[in-house]
């Protein structure tokens, strides 16, 4: 019987939320112009993902504060995120159409940031 261990960070809204942004964001960028492979097509993707990797590594922290701090770094790639598609847009590369969807995904994820963040701070002693 093969039985997968879940990490606690799985467990979490907001990281799983943050994981489908990434998936999400992924595949718009694959439609991006091949010369911004290492540009804004790697930008956008390492942002998206270090919303989710920096959820993850919070809550590996055993103090609130740790666990709040890595939230602040999360919610500062997803605005990271949000300026790249605002540019993305901009040169055109990104349709308006495009950016208002996922900006409405970024702000569900900041939407649930905001809330854990709060929480967190909330329980520091």
């Amino acid at each position: 019987m093969n039985t997968r261990r879940e990490y606690p960070f799985e467990k979490l809204r907001v990281w799983q939320a943050a994981r489908d942004l990434a998936k999400v964001i992924y595949a718009a960028t694959a439609r991006f112009p091949q010369r911004e492979i290492y540009g804004l097509t790697s930008q956008c993707n390492r942002a998206a993902v270090s919303v989710a990797a920096n959820l993850a590594e919070g809550s590996s922290r055993q103090s609130r504060k740790d666990q709040a701090h890595f939230s602040e770094i999360a919610y500062s790639s997803l605005m990271e995120l949000a300026c790249l598609l605002i540019l993305c847009q901009d040169i055109g590369i990104l349709s308006a159409g495009s950016e208002q969807t996922l900006r409405r995904s970024i702000e569900e994820v900041s939407a649930q940031l905001n809330a854990l963040h709060r929480s967190q701070r909330a329980r520091i002693a």
